[in-house]
């Protein structure tokens, strides 16, 4: 018997960036990137300053870290909204005209989205939260397919400071219901059903079936996608599209601070 494993996934080639491409790359040589890490390793505060220097604040830090063994604190009463920076920073100038989702799904329905529009239909979602009396640092469960309103409804969370918590589609309802009790949500965000493999995955009665006899969950926003039917819980069920209609594209970010939680992941994918 061999005691030694021979391993054949060896990649030796090496592929060399055109010029062009170089030019425009954030990090341009290995160079760069070697000193980079060695100052995040020795001037920790120096190299993270420079870096969130890049993102939207809405209030200054007053110190960069605050390490107390085994806790540590970043950017000390600093205050951002990570909406905010991932749409508002970029509606002044013509990137709000360009292509923040381009989405293709199952059955082969299409759709992009510009930064413009993403802004309008994330503030609407958010308005929505609130107007369903979800607020700062509420939980929400987040079981939706593969579609823009994943990411809308994601975005929403963060422009009122709620935490949303993800569950992937394919999840049973035990797995919905263990995530809720964990984390004490208030709300779900769910759709009719999901079409995966030219079958339709009933999202909708997962979700019923994981709060029967379940008592924190006030609000189940559904959003139209399959087409199946379900049933609509009087006083708890509402549909996304007929809450829009009450609600306008105003909405500002909240203010959060830096340590405010953006989200809960129980699971890191395919690793389990």
């Amino acid at each position: 018997m061999h005691n030694n494993i021979e391993s054949h996934l060896v990649e030796k080639r090496v592929f060399k960036p055109s010029k062009d491409f170089a030019k425009k790359a954030r990090i341009k040589s290995l160079d760069q990137y070697r000193r980079m890490y060695r100052e995040s390793i020795e001037q920790p505060a120096k190299f993270w300053a420079r870096e969130a220097n890049e993102l939207v604040w809405r209030a200054p830090w007053k110190k960069v870290l605050e390490w107390k063994a085994p806790f540590a604190q970043w950017f000390v009463d600093g205050k951002l909204n990570i909406s905010e920076n991932c749409l508002d920073r970029h509606l002044t100038g013509p990137r709000r005209n360009k292509a923040a989702i381009i989405w293709e799904g199952e059955p082969g329905d299409k759709r992009t989205l510009t930064y413009q529009q993403l802004h309008g239909d994330v503030c609407r979602f958010a308005n929505v939260l609130k107007r369903n009396k979800i607020k700062k640092g509420d939980r929400v469960i987040i079981y939706l397919p593969n579609i823009p309103e994943a990411a809308i409804a994601m975005l929403a969370c963060a422009r009122i400071g709620a935490v949303h918590s993800l569950v992937f589609g394919g999840f049973s309802a035990d797995s919905i219901r263990d995530r809720i009790a964990d984390s004490g949500a208030i709300a779900v965000v769910t759709a009719d059903g999901a079409h995966r493999r030219g079958a339709i995955v009933p999202l909708k009665k997962n979700v019923d079936d994981a709060l029967h006899g379940h008592t924190s969950i006030k609000r189940v926003i559904v959003f139209r996608r399959a087409g199946n039917e379900i049933h609509m819980e009087e006083g708890r069920d509402v549909w996304w599209d007929r809450e829009l209609e009450y609600v306008d594209a105003n909405c500002p970010p909240a203010s959060l601070d830096s340590e405010h939680p953006l989200y809960l992941l129980y699971t890191s994918g395919s690793t389990g």
